[in-house]
């Protein structure tokens, strides 16, 4: 499959894949029909999607079924008016749907925006509204039901809400003579309507309608390469959420990080812990495994368990895996012998920085070395350690080839090897392969990041003499104290390698004589709590002064339960800040 999309599909070395990573680039790719559609001809009962819950229901879905399923569901949503350029936002959780609807709306040219289930009413209305949302299709859940019956009064361009049940039926009950492992097409089978209470005539009931849909008809044009296929509402680490508009090119971009990061061939079975709603659901569930011809693993929980997910990893003997550090922090602190991992080969993170410590423990403990990747929102990955690379434990790697990278300081200029800047992509006269468009609806938020040929990711990074990357943090949480320019990640990467922290926030407080003073906001582990006190304190802070620079140890240390974070799990230093602030 990827000698169609790469001129050369192997490498051995940076230099190699530095010098030979060239794309080919068909005229109005369409990654549902061009991918998926052409593995369900070359490779009909292959394994594409293993889905799983926690009730112990599962399915399995061949290339060709996801075909049939998608087709149908593109038919579906064509009886319901969804057409090319309609923006239609997707609250499924992990439901099996997810992918079913994904490839469908590919199909159809309408441009997906994936939701987290968390969305407050407030939330919902803010995206309805800035993008127009012609359609919801969303879970069963009593939460997420209530918050989109309250929105619609305030959501004029929404005209339908089409709800997919929250677990699918057995198949024994609701499919007589069907078995998930013999495809589990659970989803066509008929269902209780959810309640439609404020919903009125926009109310649909995916179950009981899809399947009476007409034989799928491909619409004579779908869509150019520049067209918007896909939108993702930015976290919010700071002010609102902006739209992030990404083109059909930008499921190619992930070729890179399915076949040479995540190392992934036709025999990978591959997890990715990932919420639906945000981008690193399309980086490690969907665009880049499929390319790659792997199967996609699917974990269906409702709240994260480290032994829950290690006994699924164990069960059905998953050999590839990536998540973010907070996910390996839980990890180690069991008893990894106790399950067998035989059959995990490799394993990714990114997300956020990575410690070492984290690093170090975990290969202790699996003989496994993390590869560590680093992207946005705006971006397909565009920093890793490639499988040709050692990596270096807390780097981030190198340039994905795809990009040009650049490190910048204030003034514009480069940085030499060792001096902390802002990371940067060097656009030119051409928008590099998985690189946004725009923020939609907003040029001026454009024109501050993309600008003068030059994207500013917002984020700082120092390089070393290798060529590594080494995150800093975000330019608004660099902590200038008594000349100082100190980076909260090098603070927290010591503030972890002691055994009480779980984790950890590392954030600048106004001080009269230092201009700004370090302050940890700290997560103990359960067996530290009943020591939280002035004397922990002094040993947090004797422990950075060991580690690092004595200088950067953090004089104030605050003991909380859980630390403020985005809904795609990042942490909200800003809000630490403001609370801080009105004290």
């Amino acid at each position: 499959m990827i000698e169609r999309f790469l001129k050369q599909t192997s490498f051995t070395s940076v230099e190699d894949y530095n010098k030979h990573l060239e794309f080919i680039i068909p005229e109005n790719f369409n990654f549902a029909y061009d991918v998926m559609d052409a593995w369900a001809t070359e490779k009909p009962d292959g394994l594409a999607l293993l889905w799983t819950n926690d009730q112990g229901e599962e399915i399995r879905a061949t290339f060709s079924q996801l075909k049939e399923q998608s087709d149908q569901a593109a038919s579906y949503l064509q009886s319901l008016g969804i057409g090319k350029n309609d923006p239609v936002m997707l609250i499924l959780k992990r439901r099996y749907e997810w992918w079913i609807v994904m490839l469908a709306l590919c199909k159809l040219g309408a441009i997906v925006i994936p939701a987290t289930h968390m969305l407050t009413k407030k939330d919902i209305v803010y995206r309805n509204t800035r993008a127009s949302v012609k359609a919801i299709i969303c879970v069963d859940d009593s939460y997420v039901m209530s918050q989109i019956q309250a929105a619609m009064s305030e959501s004029p361009t929404v005209k339908s809400v089409i709800v997919v049940k929250a677990s699918p039926a057995r198949p024994e009950d609701a499919c007589p003579g069907r078995k998930p492992s013999e495809g589990g097409d659970v989803a066509s089978c008929n269902q209780t309507p959810p309640p439609s209470e404020g919903l009125g005539e926009a109310f649909h009931d995916y179950q009981s309608e899809w399947q009476q849909a007409p034989p799928f008809v491909r619409p004579a044009f779908v869509n150019e390469n520049d067209d918007t296929m896909l939108m993702y509402f930015t976290s919010g680490t700071s002010g609102e959420p902006k739209m992030v508009a990404h083109d059909y090119l930008y499921a190619m971009g992930h070729l890179t990080t399915g076949v040479f990061w995540h190392n992934l061939h036709e025999g990978s079975l591959h997890l990715t812990v990932a919420d639906t709603g945000w981008g690193k659901a399309v980086w490690g569930k969907f665009y880049g495994q499929w390319f790659a011809g792997a199967t996609v693993f699917v974990f269906d929980h409702e709240k994260f368990n480290a032994d829950t997910l290690l006994r699924q990893m164990e069960k059905y003997r998953v050999t590839s895996f990536c998540a973010p550090p907070t996910i390996y922090r839980f990890m180690i602190r069991e008893d990894l012998s106790k399950y067998d991992l035989s059959a995990l080969e490799y394993c990714c993170t990114a997300g956020e920085a990575l410690n070492p410590a984290v690093y170090d423990k975990f290969l202790e403990k699996t003989g496994i070395r993390m590869m560590e990747g680093f992207g946005q929102t705006e971006t397909t990955m565009t920093l890793g350690t490639f499988p040709w690379m050692t990596p270096k434990p807390g780097s981030m790697g190198i340039p994905n080839a795809q990009y040009d990278i650049d490190l910048l300081r204030p003034d514009g200029t480069s940085c030499e090897d060792g001096e902390k800047g802002e990371i940067v992509v060097r656009v030119g006269d051409k928008k590099p392969i998985g690189l946004f468009k725009g923020y939609y609806r907003d040029e001026e938020k454009t024109r501050e990041a993309w600008h003068d040929g030059l994207y500013h990711t917002g984020d700082m990074a120092w390089r070393d003499e290798d060529g590594y990357y080494w995150f800093e943090g975000r330019i608004d949480d660099v902590i200038k104290s008594s000349g100082y320019r100190i980076g909260p990640f090098e603070v927290e990467s010591a503030l972890m390698t002691h055994p009480a922290v779980v984790e950890c926030a590392i954030t600048g407080v106004p001080d009269d004589i230092r201009g700004m003073v370090v302050k940890a906001t700290v997560v103990l582990g359960k067996e530290w709590k009943a020591k939280a006190g002035d004397e922990l304190v002094k040993e947090l802070q004797q422990h950075v002064k060991k580690v690092t620079a004595p200088y950067k140890y953090p004089r104030i240390v605050e003991f909380v339960d859980e630390l403020p974070k985005t809904i795609s799990g990042k942490i909200r230093r800003v809000e630490i800040r403001k609370k801080d602030a009105e004290k």
